[in-house]
């Protein structure tokens, strides 16, 4: 199948080399010409505007960072918006206010097109290896026609419900995640005023009920990032943490009701984003809290 994909970010790339080895024909779009280098480099076409990946295709994917950022993707000049869409297939696979694909999908369908948001579920590995849980929002009709490429990049794909369902669900089931961290950093600074080496109580929290099940990888790298050294990439930058908790808090807020974890959480966030760590994974946001934690103890209790 010949698939455009517009967002060749690190999830993006990982899901086009993942469509590539499935043997689909890609076309690639990015703002920044050069993150598209490793796709083009396996054999993927490059465009100079989204709405050329319907050129030559009836299906794009779009993944982009956040409700800023797609804008320009479908509505700028050269947008997705702004080509014949009919009969076209748009799989919106950002993370995104539910308001926001509402809107997407009445102009999509306005122009003739169809649209699905799904976003998903997993890192820049599991998009890789097609192990992405996917929530889908949008009409049966157009899950239908999308499930098929879909399922090629998720190990579990579920329709929520009309569009809007998709990402609110991928918020919800992102949110106890993001505290979670903040959570670890909290009980990490706690060992941290015993002296108890760092080591010993990354492998108590991993095997204890202190560990979600995401944390025994992570824990090692947390504590050595307390101790000033720093893993050489991020899966999911502190940014797209701060941003996914200021939506969900936004979301919360729009239908009536206050989520407090989430809204601590989200501040500790922008602490840590504006306290230069925008760069580094968001779940060092345990480690920004231990260290901003030991900046308020005596220096000679310190843990080693």
């Amino acid at each position: 199948m010949k698939i455009g994909l517009c967002g060749t970010g690190t999830m993006g790339a990982a899901m086009g080399a993942q469509l590539m080895d499935r043997k689909h024909k890609l076309t690639v779009w990015n703002r920044t010409a050069r993150r598209a280098k490793s796709l083009v480099d396996a054999g993927a076409t490059r465009v100079e505007t989204p709405a050329e990946l319907f050129d030559a295709n009836d299906v794009v994917i779009n993944i982009t960072i956040d409700d800023k950022a797609v804008r320009p993707v479908y509505e700028g000049r050269g947008g997705l918006l702004s080509t014949n869409l009919k009969g076209k297939l748009v799989i919106e696979m950002s993370t995104l206010m539910p308001e926001t694909t509402r809107r997407l999908e009445q102009q999509v369908k306005a122009a003739g097109g169809a649209f699905v948001e799904c976003p998903v579920g997993g890192g820049p590995a599991p998009a890789r290896s097609g192990n992405l849980i996917g929530m889908a929002g949008g009409t049966p009709a157009a899950f239908k026609r999308a499930k098929p490429i879909l399922d090629q990049l998720c190990r579990r794909l579920d329709r929520m419900g009309p569009v809007g369902a998709g990402n609110t669900m991928k918020l919800a089931i992102n949110l106890p995640l993001l505290a979670y961290w903040e959570a670890l950093g909290e009980a990490i600074s706690l060992t941290e005023t015993a002296g108890i080496k760092r080591t010993l109580a990354a492998d108590i929290l991993a095997d204890s009920s202190g560990a979600a099940k995401v944390a025994p990888a992570r824990l090692p790298w947390i504590m050595e990032a307390i101790g000033g050294k720093f893993p050489a990439s991020a899966g999911f930058q502190m940014t797209g943490g701060a941003k996914d908790a200021a939506q969900m808090v936004a979301l919360a807020k729009a239908n009536g009701f206050k989520v407090p974890v989430i809204d601590a959480t989200r501040k500790a966030y922008k602490d840590a984003v504006n306290g230069g760590w925008a760069d580094r994974d968001f779940a060092l946001l345990s480690a920004w809290r231990a260290i901003q934690s030991n900046k308020r103890k005596p220096a000679a209790k310190k843990a080693k």
